[in-house]
């Protein structure tokens, strides 16, 4: 199935191409990082989570391993195919996470991959309203920011402990606070690009976005403040 391509987003290389620009076989080969250690440490153990742009089930797998429950929510027909096949107990919901619209609320919302930081702030602000509906009033928000240097001193790359380098190539100024950022992932079999619209948020404008969806940081969770947890205001 197709969707619509968002204005301003872009992808290429094999494979079905995301509205957002992201590769759906290109996800499904990406490894994960420490985000899983960071979210154990930061919820309880078992918890059910809702995790909102879950992609291809990068971070959903090892989740999964760890013994907690999921209920996997994202736009794309094809990359809730990989995550419905990780098996587990996984729950699988399409929608965008800016209209999602569950009868049910969850002790821990994720909120990853820098969503928060869209370039169209109402649809930052329906996600994050997204992520208040969701959460139960003793639970937690996770959510993961830019570094503060994400749009700065480019082009650079990093070569991934599995094998392919990701080069973010520019972040060009397009107006209203906004760039289009061209990110490429260099495989060894295969190239894929995608350009996406990010708007960089201080830590001031991020707690702003938070307290005007009824939410407030309860804690940075990594020294370099890209990974938060967040707690409904009562």
């Amino acid at each position: 199935m197709s969707l619509k391509m968002r204005a301003g987003y872009e992808g290429t290389g094999p494979g079905a191409i995301t509205p957002d620009g992201c590769a759906v076989e290109l996800y499904a080969r990406l490894s994960v990082g420490d985000e899983p250690d960071v979210i154990e440490g930061a919820v309880p153990a078992g918890a059910h989570l809702l995790e909102l742009g879950c992609g291809a089930g990068r971070v959903t797998r090892p989740l999964l391993e760890r013994g907690f429950r999921v209920t996997a929510v994202d736009e794309s027909p094809e990359m809730l195919e990989k995550v419905a096949a990780l098996g587990g107990g996984v729950r699988t919901v399409r929608s965008p996470i800016e209209r999602l619209d569950l009868d049910e609320k969850f002790s821990v919302v994720m909120l990853a991959s820098f969503l928060v930081h869209t370039g169209d702030t109402a649809v930052r602000r329906a996600m994050l309203r997204a992520c208040r509906k969701h959460v139960t009033d003793g639970g937690c928000v996770l959510i993961q920011r830019e570094g503060a240097d994400y749009h700065t001193n480019l082009p650079r790359e990093r070569v991934d402990p599995g094998g392919y380098t990701v080069r973010i190539v520019s972040a060009t100024p397009v107006g209203d606070g906004v760039n289009e950022v061209r990110a490429e992932y260099v495989l060894p079999d295969a190239i894929w690009t995608q350009t996406f619209r990010a708007r960089p948020l201080t830590r001031e404008e991020f707690e702003d976005a938070l307290a005007e969806a009824g939410l407030k940081v309860d804690t940075y969770l990594t020294d370099d403040g890209t990974w938060v947890r967040a707690v409904p205001v009562r």
